[in-house]
């Protein structure tokens, strides 16, 4: 057996012989060779097949224990090794059992090997886990007390510790998926917990549970407000990291995977994983898709100074990237001490398994990739035509599926918004940062502004022979994020207030591009209250008329606040819990509801391809988009390189000739209204500090106000149903108007009133 220079008091003995196992319930098991395919534990009606992959594995135990997983009752070494896969099947052994595997090899870090037989390791293809993960000193595969660390090795036994893994029988699959368009998806980004831990209406021992999420109110909430898919923060089991259970905190995010299976315990109040599927199928019968938030980049078990649980004891070098100068370092470019092999066959294997499995078994309609460029990288560089990239594609499960990247990761060239495949939704950090501050009042942001409402056409819509590869929705747009600020937060405080990170407020971006308007933090001055609400409602129209697919944080239509925490990943309390008591909810909701509504109620505010302003209307003689200013005249370009121009505005026109099928704003389901579309829509921003008198483009024919962010919440609330024939409208400091303009006044009256119609049901 290879190893590394051991330290003097290891000896050959303690190295192959682990921890004793106790004799009391041992029962005789037949064993046979077995299948080395499945991987994972696989229920047949003899007993239970076992498949463990490790490539450089000496010799793989299969550990029984008894049904409190405190005890060890029985080890079996799998008898056969084929295709690197170490196989055996134990006959009578039934349904529920509880396992975890001892795996026999080198111990050479500097060789990648870190192989130790005294760690009970947990089977990457685990379904289920039962027991609660122990934090102990007996996870690490080294001696920390020694001089050389992790080059030496410990033989403490771990198994106490550490959860059991139970060989279940497959759930059914799962048939229901609404499968809402790309153009028509409006996200919500929510944390499973957070969510509901403070909803009155909610059970509370169901609160902060899949089964709390599962409940008819909340359903009901979302559908009402428009909402088409939940992205749920990570929910595959995922452990506290060490630096911060010293804190006393506690990993409230999730990113920081222990298994690629199985739905994280703590959110599960019945202890059973079919309490995630029934969640699931819920939004399914309320046609609301979910989407995962994956982490693939890295797992739980950090750098070579962090605990052996899973993949690191089991082949530390076929999953983990290392340094090929010395193997018994990581490469990290995820920033938490390790980074998945992806590029390993077996390894994406096992992630594609895992992809596959939440799909067809779980019913999860789409992911959300943290750090994609990491699974896109080679030796080194990221490429769109990466093995896993293609893998997906040509996958009869996952190419279906709705696909985002996160576009970042740390490494070199990290930074890859607008490059991947096609088919690939991104996460537009540039839409965010731009539109906070543009709103904010910065100097020589129109262009950009411009370029981020149109949907980033300049980000992804790549030219192959003159045809566009991409369209709109790859952009997801988003003003703020669980990484971050809340709506609230970003016009209430200027810095972060991350003290309760106990990190000296050192952590969290720096770069918020927020503003408090003169007062840092909660205040009762009423006029910077009245602007912060204008600025609220400025941002969250841009976001929803926006070309693109819209992102919603989840309590930004409630004015949640984390108390200017913008990195509350350890704030597992009332800092990141939705607050369902703020007064300012109920508006705020109404307000953000409508303006769900109004994008689906107008085509126009989502378009199917981009639009260059090179097709004209044959009804109104415009082209299908246009930018003008103040004046009412087409932007120049000395306008577009003036830095002091604040404000802008954007033309659509409906350059098609036939009528559309109108959208039920209740529902967001297509019906045989027969509503005409618009003939045009105007949107005016206005960041200057000052009113701006707007003239209207000279068109024959009637104007109405939509939308007006100067007005109270509650007059937006109230459909209104005059028509403007003035050739001017003011459009107040610090403001965004949206206007729909038809040549018949006998028209807009008739979706005036069908607007009405729908508001009175929706109240009903």
């Amino acid at each position: 057996m290879a190893a590394a220079k051991p330290s003097s008091k290891i000896t050959e003995t303690q190295i192959t012989e682990p921890a004793k196992i106790s004799k009391a319930e041992q029962k005789p098991l037949r064993v046979n060779s077995g299948r080395s395919y499945p991987v994972g534990a696989t229920v047949h009606k003899h007993g239970v097949n076992f498949a463990l992959f490790s490539a450089n594995a000496e010799k793989v135990e299969l550990c029984l224990f008894d049904a409190s997983g405190k005890n060890e009752i029985q080890r079996i070494e799998l008898p056969e090794f084929t295709d690197e896969v170490w196989h055996g099947s134990v006959e009578g052994l039934p349904e529920g059992a509880l396992y975890g595997y001892r795996v026999y090899g080198p111990f050479a870090p500097h060789e990648g090997h870190r192989f130790n037989p005294h760690k009970l390791l947990l089977d990457p293809y685990a379904k289920q886990l039962a027991g609660d993960f122990i934090a102990s000193n007996t996870h690490y595969a080294f001696d920390e007390h020694c001089p050389e660390s992790d080059l030496t090795l410990d033989i403490r036994d771990n198994a106490a510790y550490l959860p059991k893994c139970v060989a279940i029988k497959p759930l059914s699959l799962c048939e229901s998926h609404p499968q809402v368009r790309h153009r028509d998806t409006i996200i919500y980004e929510m944390h499973v917990k957070g969510f509901t831990k403070q909803r009155p209406d909610v059970p509370v021992e169901l609160q902060g549970t899949f089964a709390g999420l599962a409940q008819p109110e909340v359903c009901q909430y979302l559908r009402d407000l428009g909402i088409t898919s939940v992205e749920l923060l990570p929910v595959h089991s995922f452990l506290d990291e060490a630096f911060v259970r010293e804190k006393g905190l506690s990993n409230y995010w999730g990113y920081n995977s222990l298994n690629f299976f199985v739905p994280q315990p703590s959110y599960c109040h019945s202890g059973e994983i079919s309490e995630f599927k029934n969640m699931v199928e819920t939004f399914h019968q309320a046609g609301i898709e979910v989407i995962l938030d994956v982490v693939y980049n890295h797992t739980a078990e950090g750098n070579e100074l962090g605990p052996t649980l899973s993949f690191k004891g089991i082949d530390n070098a076929s999953y983990y990237r290392l340094c090929p100068e010395d193997k018994r370092f990581y490469v990290n470019h995820s920033g938490c001490g390790n980074t998945l092999n992806i590029a390993h066959p077996r390894v994406l294997q096992l992630v594609t398994d895992s992809l596959r499995y939440w799909v067809e078994i779980m019913g999860i309609d789409g992911f959300r990739f943290d750090l994609a460029p990491v699974l896109g990288r080679g030796e080194h560089h990221f490429c769109a035509n990466n093995h896993f990239f293609s893998t997906l594609k040509q996958d009869p499960v996952l190419a279906k599926v709705k696909l985002i990247a996160e576009p970042w990761d740390i490494g070199e060239g990290g930074y890859q918004l607008g490059r991947f495949p096609n088919q690939w939704m991104e996460l537009n950090d540039r839409f965010r940062d731009t539109c906070r501050r543009f709103w904010r009042g910065d100097e020589g942001m129109a262009s950009d502004f411009a370029a981020r409402i149109h949907g980033s056409s300049d980000i992804f819509e790549p030219r192959t022979q003159g045809v566009s590869s991409r369209r709109p929705s790859a952009s997801v747009n988003f003003i703020t994020s669980h990484d971050g600020f809340t709506l609230h937060d970003l016009v209430s405080f200027e810095k972060q207030q991350n003290h309760a990170n106990g990190e000296q407020n050192k952590d969290g971006h720096h770069s918020n591009f927020s503003s408090n308007f003169g007062v840092e933090g909660e205040t009762d001055n009423e006029i910077i209250n009245q602007l912060r609400q204008q600025q609220k409602c400025n941002l969250l129209t841009t976001l929803f008329i926006s070309q693109g697919t819209p992102m919603l944080l989840a309590g930004d239509e409630m004015a949640n606040s984390q108390q200017g925490n913008n990195n509350a990943y350890c704030q597992d309390n009332e800092i990141s819990w939705l607050d369902w008591h703020n007064s300012e909810a109920q508006a705020e909701k109404e307000f953000v509801k409508r303006l769900i509504h109004l994008r689906k109620e107008h085509p126009l505010l989502n378009r199917t391809h981009y639009q260059h302003g090179k097709r004209v209307s044959k009804k109104t003689g415009l082209p299908d988009i246009s930018w003008l200013n103040c004046r009412g005249q087409l932007m120049q370009e000395s306008d577009w390189h003036n830095n002091s121009i604040k404000c802008v505005s954007m033309l659509l026109a409906d350059t098609e000739s036939e009528v559309l099928p109108a959208v039920d704003t209740v529902f967001g389901e297509y019906c045989q209204l027969g509503q005409p579309k618009d003939d045009a829509l105007l949107i005016i921003f206005n960041a200057h500090q000052s009113d701006i008198n707007y003239a209207l483009p000279d068109l024959d024919g009637y104007w109405q106000i939509l939308l007006n962010t100067a007005e109270p919440l509650g007059v937006f609330n109230e459909i209104k149903s005059e028509n403007i024939t003035k050739t001017c409208i003011t459009a107040a400091a610090h403001s965004c108007v949206v206007l729909s303009f038809s040549e018949s006044k006998q028209t807009n009256k008739i979706r005036i009133n069908q607007l009405i119609s729908v508001s009175n049901e929706d109240r009903e």
